[in-house]
């Protein structure tokens, strides 16, 4: 049972659990979480699995929640979560803060990527390194991106849209993660740097990263 309290002022409806289909157990669920702003009420009952190396997509209107949900997943101090349970490779994650969180494997890239002014693509990269747990090496980041190795130097928030993308996405990756956390990767992006992001998160889903 979820160690969250519910408040009799919630009126909050019990989704179904949803069972693990397929062969393989999940490595993530998430079982109906309810997330709150204040008194809005934003993420209601959303419950899912994935298993580990696969894709899962988010899909709805602009203001459904998906971004609600991202967020309430990596234990982010916005929305609050008030009702439902979190799992990752076994581990609860329902209680965690986002430090926490984050120690624990899951990595969210924002939509607005949050690349560091005044930093270059490998400083960026290089931050992400400082404290344990590392993720992939810089060779390894560069091998997967390559416009990433031929603007090493350059200033991060000088990249273009879809190369602060790939940053943000290689950044997280240079952390030692379970799960990546993609918010609104394609927003804003020309079709042929949507197909290159696309290839490139295949080519980690077969380092079997659940995404």
């Amino acid at each position: 049972m979820s160690n969250f309290t519910k408040h009799k002022d919630d009126h909050v409806p019990l989704a179904p659990q949803i069972s693990n289909t397929g062969n393989t157990p999940a490595f993530f669920s998430c079982w109906d979480i309810h997330s709150y702003y204040g008194e809005s009420y934003i993420v209601q009952g959303v419950s899912f699995d994935i298993r580990e190396g696969e894709i899962v997509a988010l899909l709805g209107r602009n203001g459904a929640g998906k971004t609600s949900t991202l967020r309430s997943i990596a234990r982010a101090s916005s929305p609050q979560v008030k009702h439902g349970e979190i799992w990752l490779d076994h581990q609860p994650m329902h209680n965690m803060k986002s430090y926490q969180a984050a120690q624990h494997g899951v990595a969210l890239v924002q939509e607005d990527r949050c690349i560091i002014g005044g930093l270059t693509v490998e400083e960026n990269i290089k931050l992400a390194q400082i404290e344990e747990p590392v993720g992939w090496s810089l060779e390894r980041i560069y091998e997967h991106f390559p416009r990433l190795g031929e603007r090493r130097d350059q200033i991060g928030v000088t990249l273009s849209g879809g190369e602060q993308q790939m940053l943000a996405v290689a950044r997280a990756l240079a952390r030692d993660i379970k799960l990546l956390l993609l918010d609104e990767p394609y927003e804003g992006l020309a079709p042929v740097i949507v197909h290159e992001i696309e290839k490139i998160l295949d080519s980690i889903k077969k380092c079997n990263y659940s995404a």
